[in-house]
């Protein structure tokens, strides 16, 4: 059994849970059966790397022509997985890769729902008139593929609402998962150190892409409303625009200005500094607003703290309410939400007791339910279903 994974992203250039995905997936995979991964950019060191690829250079690479790009690199991806007797795709980047290589070659193609595009609007505001194609890609794919995998009930759900024509034989949840071998408290503190973050001071940590999608203005609005003396440490990654990222560091800086102990860290850090800032910090924070899994609260929990976080997607398949942390419905309109959240995690911040025993459950958790070992365990099994 060879299998190809289609990617955008994989390691070194992962910018999200898709990303992070592909990387542990394809780990484990490779212990079970014959893996190749095709993805976009650079050519990588690993040697799970059949080619990464890019597009035309006529092509531009600004604007709705980015959706293009992503188009013309799957033609590529797809002329080269002859060779394979599966192929698996990830995300809409490269869903219209699977598909052609279905009708090229006559093999099974197998899908990871992450998110739906029609369930995330913004994107609109990144990719213009792209969005129109980037639908395409994943409603053409989606419809098609021979196997539909939703990272949880609820995207499940997603799909059923958003895609109809999916039959439930073709569609099957498999979880995402983590290696908490990598993400385990770390007693070392050189990293705080380094970025000026105080080790037992009482801290609240986000990670996340500065994007609507992760409800970056909810947490700007929470982080004004918790128990003066916390110490906030947010971790921003890419801005789904130029003028969104602009806008909501603006708003960072004025509230770092107005309140001592806010760290407004605007740069991709590698995971072992990451791992570091999570495991001393008191309490993790998701303000996501649409969240078909949410990796990043497994990472939280794994590295022992409690989570409060949006009751939204597939988190409450992740977040315990009351053992592991908190879940915060998203009120009508969204209206509220920033406090809502500041309730929950100061309540976090004000009984150490309570925080030091939801973070020892959520890792419990994550040991129980959540290694890539079983994860890729079930794919296989849903690979040799179709061959």
């Amino acid at each position: 059994m060879k299998i190809a994974l289609l990617t955008r992203e994989f390691p070194p250039e992962v910018y999200g849970g898709a990303g992070v995905h592909v990387e542990y997936l394809s780990r484990e995979l490779a212990k079970l059966v014959d893996v190749e991964v095709h993805c976009f950019g650079k050519q990588r060191s690993s040697p799970l790397v059949r080619c990464a690829y890019g597009p035309w250079d006529e092509l531009p690479s600004s604007g709705a022509a980015a959706a293009l790009q992503a188009m013309a690199t799957d033609l590529r991806m797809a002329a080269a997985v002859g060779s394979a007797s599966l192929v698996h795709s990830h995300t809409w980047y490269a869903n219209l890769g699977g598909h052609l290589a279905k009708l090229l070659y006559g093999v099974p193609h197998v899908m990871t729902a992450h998110s739906l595009e029609p369930l995330r609007p913004w994107k609109a505001d990144q990719l213009g008139a792209g969005y129109a194609l980037s639908s395409f890609c994943e409603r053409t794919a989606v419809e098609a593929a021979d196997a539909v995998i939703a990272v949880s009930e609820s995207m499940a759900d997603d799909v059923r609402r958003v895609y109809p024509e999916v039959d439930s034989s073709r569609l099957r949840v498999i979880h995402n998962g983590i290696d908490p071998s990598e993400y385990q408290p770390d007693p070392r503190t050189d990293v705080l150190e380094r970025l000026g973050i105080e080790a037992d001071r009482p801290t609240v940590i986000w990670i996340g892409r500065v994007s609507a999608q992760k409800g970056i203005r909810h947490l700007l609005e929470m982080a004004a409303l918790v128990t003066p003396g916390a110490q906030l440490v947010f971790l921003a990654g890419a801005a789904d625009t130029p003028e969104v990222g602009a806008q909501m560091s603006a708003l960072a800086m004025t509230l770092q200005a107005a309140r001592e102990g806010m760290h407004w860290i605007d740069s991709m850090l590698p995971r072992r500094d990451v791992v570091q800032l999570l495991s001393h910090a008191t309490v993790f924070v998701c303000p996501s607003v649409y969240e078909p899994f949410g990796l990043i609260n497994l990472e939280a929990m794994a590295c022992g703290l409690p989570v409060v976080a949006t009751s939204v997607g597939g988190i409450p398949e992740i977040v315990v309410e009351g053992v592991t942390g908190h879940l915060v419905p998203l009120p009508d309109g969204q209206t509220g939400l920033g406090s809502a959240l500041a309730e929950r995690v100061n309540a976090i911040l004000g009984d150490q007791i309570q925080a030091r025993a939801m973070g020892k459950a959520g890792r419990e958790r994550v040991l129980r339910y959540f290694t890539w070992r079983a994860i890729a365990t079930q794919t296989v099994e849903l690979y040799s279903s179709l061959i």
